[in-house]
């Protein structure tokens, strides 16, 4: 029987943590006094009674956590979270829809980065700051930030993990899983400060430098300023950022391995060598492109692809330059690299990196099983056989990929966008992008759908984020089969 007990306390416990987090908030609402304050402080008030009192009635409820239950609070606390943190955009007037209130949030919290806001500018700094927070928050995940910090979650704390960590496979840096989460999350803040620390000495202020270390640590590309990165004009600053979303695309074990010096263990990791060749050969061929098709100078040439490609492969979104003004060529580039996404464990969207690679060594090998019929010829990652039902699992995974972003499109279709606009905003929310092509690009937003296109798309992003079996399985009769 379905613990429903359990599953309310496990989210009211979750709820209290997003409430502490909006508190923050109330620091920069008040210091800069843009009128916010209000707003932040009643969004506290009703995010923390509410959590406590889901807490507090299901407290005697059994501890116990099936898979089953897993999925269902995996799925429903990035709802749950969204539906408050909507609420400062909405009670402060800033966003007065809250269908673009709750589009915004879940945007942050799936780390997506569509927007709906023209003027962001004119969000007051604790508004700007919850953005940005929203986005850190969702990076690493929510329910690896309960077990970093809450041990009551331990008791079937795996079933949560497995839920919620985005690829094929779920490596953990200590057999406990709340120690791999603590971790992770430790992984995590380190390099957001040191960011926070290489863009001051940009010449960013703190708020700036603080928000675009959020945001990009967690892949999100959500900034405080109209024209993105391009705004601050600092070529520093734009090799500090792409350089972090290279990292934050990574597998975080491998950041791990990096801090402990095991530079060895980095480069025997097929999958981190096909991502950095991917950005190297992409970077090369846009920084070409620039240069020989948009008169751009050598170093800036670079610089722009280089940024522009990170950014796009890792699903950050942010922006140095509008790629739909570029060459069709680079532009098609542009569109591939969102299908492609960061790697496994990291806090990348998209297909991800590792099932890539693992689809085509399995296209590479049924064709030789043609050759060899007889043969047993495996799969193999990193010189170790990979189990046919990983394998399996991929290409489902692609299959229904492909799948979900044609009906999507479909849907988009209905609602009257061309067939730009609407390839280019089911890829961009389905891989946690943000921002694609026609009509939803770099130096647009998302306002101009109606309400119905709002929340197909944020149910779309959540789809992206929970990387679909998460989702999809609460779809299946026999999920709620005793």
């Amino acid at each position: 029987m379905l613990n429903r007990e359990r599953i309310i306390n496990i989210i009211g416990l979750l709820v209290i943590i997003e409430g502490f987090f909006i508190l923050l908030c109330l620091l920069p609402a008040f210091i800069y006094g843009d009128g916010d304050f209000m707003a932040f402080l009643a969004t506290a008030a009703i995010t923390l009674s509410s959590g406590s009192a889901m807490w507090f009635f299901t407290r005697n409820a059994d501890k116990s956590i099936t898979k089953r239950e897993g999925f269902i609070i995996v799925s429903l606390v990035w709802v749950v979270f969204s539906l408050f943190g909507s609420l400062p955009f909405w009670l402060s007037g800033a966003i007065p829809s809250y269908t673009d209130a709750f589009f915004e949030t879940i945007s942050g919290f799936t780390t997506t980065g569509a927007t709906v806001l023209a003027d962001i500018e004119a969000l007051g700094h604790g508004l700007l700051f919850w953005r940005s927070l929203t986005q850190w928050m969702g990076g690493m995940g929510i329910i690896v930030l309960s077990l970093a910090i809450l041990p009551v979650l331990g008791v079937g704390g795996m079933q949560l993990f497995v839920a919620e960590v985005p690829g094929p496979t779920k490596e953990k840096l200590h057999p406990r899983v709340k120690e791999t989460a603590r971790r992770l999350w430790g992984i995590y803040i380190i390099f957001t400060l040191l960011e926070t620390v290489l863009l001051l000495l940009g010449g960013m202020n703190l708020f700036d430098a603080v928000n675009h270390s959020f945001t990009t640590m967690a892949t999100g590309g959500y900034s405080t300023k109209n024209a993105s990165i391009a705004y601050f004009n600092s070529p520093f600053i734009e090799y500090v950022i792409t350089v972090f979303m290279f990292v934050a695309g990574t597998n975080f074990i491998m950041s791990y391995f990096a801090m402990h010096l095991r530079f060895d263990k980095i480069w025997k990791n097929e999958e981190f060598r096909f991502y950095l060749g991917l950005v190297l050969l992409f970077t090369l061929v846009v920084g070409a492109g620039l240069f020989l098709a948009g008169g751009h100078p050598p170093e800036e040439s670079f610089r722009l692809a280089f940024f522009q490609v990170v950014s796009i492969i890792t699903t950050t979104g942010y922006a140095t330059a509008d790629y739909l003004a570029w060459i069709p060529l680079l532009l098609v580039i542009i569109l591939a690299l969102m299908f492609l996404g960061g790697s496994a464990g990291s806090t990348g969207g998209g297909v991800k990196i590792i099932r890539v690679l693992l689809i085509l060594k399995n296209s590479y090998l049924e064709i030789k099983r043609l050759i060899y019929p007889n043969a047993v010829i495996p799969v193999k990652l990193n010189n170790r056989p990979i189990s046919q039902s990983i394998v399996a699992n991929v290409l489902a995974f692609g299959f229904i990929y492909v799948l979900i972003l044609a009906v999507s499109v479909v849907v988009l279709s209905t609602l009257g966008y061309g067939m730009d606009t609407a390839i280019g905003a089911a890829a961009a929310c389905l891989g946690n992008v943000g921002p694609g092509i026609g009509m939803v690009g770099p130096a647009e937003n998302y306002a101009h759908f109606p309400d119905f296109g709002k929340w197909f798309l944020s149910f779309i992003m959540l789809l992206g984020r929970l990387e679909l079996f998460t989702i999809l399985i609460l779809f299946l009769p026999s999920f709620w089969r005793k």
